[in-house]
């Protein structure tokens, strides 16, 4: 059984917008800026390979486009043609910035 926290329903990224929004099973809107999304790229050139994300300032913020990896992902290429970040939903959901997730954010894989 998928855990509705981490199940998309709907996923808005509107072209020229730099904000990706994602509706989830159990009713949260995710806000999810282009800056955190990119920051936080889940790839090895971005992240190495130490275990601990960090945040990576830099880089073109366009997302050019979105596919699904799986059931389980989703996979940007930005403005620069970088495209190996795969992000998993659960990944996706610890970004969120809305209102009420934001004041308690961090990193993931961080405590």
């Amino acid at each position: 059984m998928q855990d509705p926290k981490t199940t998309p329903r709907d996923v808005k990224a509107p072209h020229g917008g730099r904000v990706m929004e994602i509706r989830w099973a159990d009713g949260h809107r995710s806000v999810l800026p282009h800056e955190v999304l990119r920051g936080y790229c889940p790839c090895a050139h971005c992240q190495g390979h130490s275990g601990t994300i960090k945040y990576v300032p830099g880089g073109d913020l366009e997302m050019r486009e979105l596919q699904q990896v799986g059931n389980y992902a989703l996979q940007f290429t930005w403005g620069d043609r970088h495209d190996t970040g795969i992000y998993t939903y659960r990944y996706l959901r610890s970004l969120c910035q809305c209102d009420e997730c934001k004041p308690g954010f961090r990193p993931p894989g961080q405590s």
